[in-house]
């Protein structure tokens, strides 16, 4: 069975450049790392990951910290994540921190201390928690897919921006009473939902409707959009004749209960969501789309600037598309004005 040094023999180069040149790691002339990469290949030589190791003081493992592995959202990252580490030949260490388990805790304070990883990139962290800095505490670079601090690299989408545009569709048809559901329950609630409300307090603002804003508090799932959207549309006089939901699983959720309450989308409801779910296109639901599994993918390529030295802690916001569907329309003529008793103010329904 050939070795590095029959690789490097062969190549006529020392050991470490050998090993350099099929690592990646440290420099190497194109020309030589061609040369050793051929010559590996024809001995079938293959790298061993603690050899490696041992040369560079890199493990090749990348550890990744996410809350929820079968939330649409968070796989999506997930497969983003692996599908670029596999490109790289890294691999990967999955920990599970499910909110609120006695098994995230041991995560954070037991196994990540251990750095059995070169680096970390974390999915859905709440600020809260001061859970980032924590993970900044270790001493391994760190990208963070969704997060808001500033002294670690974050990627995601512009919320605000999102819960803006997400209103101001509506309003562009018309639109006047409208309510944001999801998020927003008396514990607390991720910093991505309130920048969503955010967006759409300010999109209402923009079209003069500020005092006639509403949230409905939810769950931030399906059963909880349809839920709380039940008790929102089952009033007929002071019903919204558009909804902005924090998410698509919430938005879906509302339009399963307005169909069960025989109550037409969009005839005689408009419903936008964020995200571009799976399922949006099952539902015809109008939204604000973002790509996951592109997020994943931008997280490895900035962890490994990070971790090559080149690269600084920075915020990546990406713009959401707007994908306009059948659950959006023009307000019908019947609902063009208020009701004769408009609530003021923002209600927080929950």
């Amino acid at each position: 069975m050939s070795g590095i040094s029959d690789v490097a023999r062969l190549a006529g180069v020392s050991k470490s450049t050998a090993s350099r040149a099929l690592s990646g790691s440290g420099y190497v002339s194109e020309r030589t790392r061609i040369k050793v990469r051929a010559v590996a290949a024809s001995l079938g030589y293959v790298p061993s990951s603690n050899a490696a190791s041992l040369v560079t003081g890199r493990t090749r493992n990348v550890g990744v910290v996410i809350p929820y592995l079968h939330r649409w959202f968070f796989a999506e990252v997930l497969e983003g994540i692996q599908s670029a580490l596999l490109e790289r030949g890294l691999d990967l260490t999955l920990y599970d921190a499910n909110p609120g388990t006695d098994g995230r805790r041991r995560i954070f304070e037991d196994f990540l201390a251990r750095k059995r990883f070169d680096g970390l990139i974390a999915v859905g962290l709440e600020p809260e928690d001061h859970e980032l800095e924590r993970l900044l505490m270790i001493g391994r670079p760190l990208v963070s897919v969704v997060g808001s601090d500033a002294d670690a690299t974050v990627i995601g989408i512009d919320d605000d921006d999102a819960g803006r545009r997400a209103t101001s569709h509506l309003t562009g048809l018309g639109h006047r009473r409208i309510a944001f559901v999801g998020g927003g329950s008396t514990a607390r609630w991720a910093s991505v939902d309130r920048r969503r409300l955010g967006g759409y307090l300010a999109g209402m603002a923009e079209a003069g409707l500020a005092e006639h804003t509403q949230h409905v508090v939810s769950d931030v799932s399906l059963p909880g959009g349809y839920a709380a959207s039940v008790d929102l549309l089952g009033a007929a006089r002071t019903r919204p004749t558009g909804i902005v939901a924090v998410c698509d699983e919430v938005a879906i959720g509302t339009i399963i209960a307005a169909r069960r309450l025989g109550i037409r989308v969009p005839s005689d409801l408009s419903v936008v969501g964020i995200d571009d779910h799976e399922y949006a296109e099952m539902f015809a639901l109008t939204t604000l789309q973002q790509l996951p599994r592109e997020q994943g993918r931008l997280a490895v390529e900035l962890l490994e600037a990070e971790l090559g030295g080149a690269g600084e802690p920075r915020r990546v916001e990406l713009s959401a598309r707007l994908i306009v569907r059948a659950s959006t329309g023009p307000v019908d003529s019947r609902h063009s004005v208020f009701s004769s008793d408009p609530r003021p103010g923002i209600d927080h329904i929950g």
